[in-house]
Order: structure tokens, then C-alpha cells, then sequence
């Protein structure tokens, strides 16, 4: 997993990998596997999964890069606390999924709370092969 920033503001964790690296073979698999993690977590809530790759194709003006065939975000939340009420404002947490022919590149924003930080990037670091 690497960390990054993307447009010099979001934190970011990023794995990229192979088809031939990961345990699963499309998008809806690795969906179907966050969303087992989450369902099984003591604290996160299942909310919904965005299929952002048609909402963008269907778009009469968009731009997409060519390689990409498939993109899923799972969105859900980890919020046990509400210590002050801008902290509202990062959540809820998702995982985003993009699928190209030959690899997966899996992605979530840094959480201010590490133990959602790891979970998430345990899940994710679950999708490769041992």
C-alpha cells in the first residue's frame, strides 16, 4: 500500500495491483468482500455502493480514461464518537474500487480515527494474494 496526495490536498492509501496478484477476479468481487468486512466489523455501518463508473458514462459531458472498465465506491461509516460537530464533516469513510483489463487500483482517503484507518487498510491489503 502507498500513500500519497492527490491534487497537492487528499491523503490518500492506494494499492495497485495486478489481476494475476489479487484474490478476486472483477470489481463486484472485491465489492462483495468490503462489504463481508464491513458487515463483520463490531462498529461499521453498511451504506450504500456507488456504480461511479456508469453514473459517469452516462453523463452527456465526461471524460474518463480509456483503460478504465469498471469503477465501485463502497461507502460506509466507523462513527462511534461525535466529539465536536465538524468532525461530521469527514465522514462517512469509502473504499474505491477501479478496474482495468490487466490490474485493480483500490483507494481510500486517510481517516482521522487510526483504528478505522487500519481496518481499512487491512481490507484492502486483504484483496492480494497471499
Amino acid at each position: 500500500m502507498k500513500s500519497m496526495t492527490v491534487k497537492d490536498t487528499y491523503p490518500v492509501q492506494a494499492l495497485e495491483l495486478s489481476k494475476e496478484e489479487a484474490k478476486f477476479a472483477s470489481t463486484d468481487e472485491i465489492v462483495a468482500y468490503i462489504e463481508e468486512k464491513i458487515a463483520s466489523h463490531p462498529v461499521a455501518t453498511y451504506i450504500a455502493t456507488f456504480d461511479h463508473y456508469t453514473h459517469t458514462k452516462n453523463l452527456p459531458e465526461h471524460e474518463m480514461d480509456e483503460k478504465i472498465i469498471d469503477v465501485k465506491i463502497v461507502v460506509f461509516c466507523f462513527g462511534k464518537e461525535l466529539p465536536v460537530p465538524q468532525i461530521a464533516a469527514v465522514r462517512p469513510r469509502s473504499i474505491a474500487i477501479v478496474e482495468e483489463a490487466d490490474k485493480f487500483t483500490i483507494t481510500f482517503m486517510d481517516a482521522p480515527n487510526p483504528q478505522a484507518h487500519e481496518a481499512m487498510g487491512n481490507w484492502v491489503k486483504g484483496v492480494k494474494k497471499s
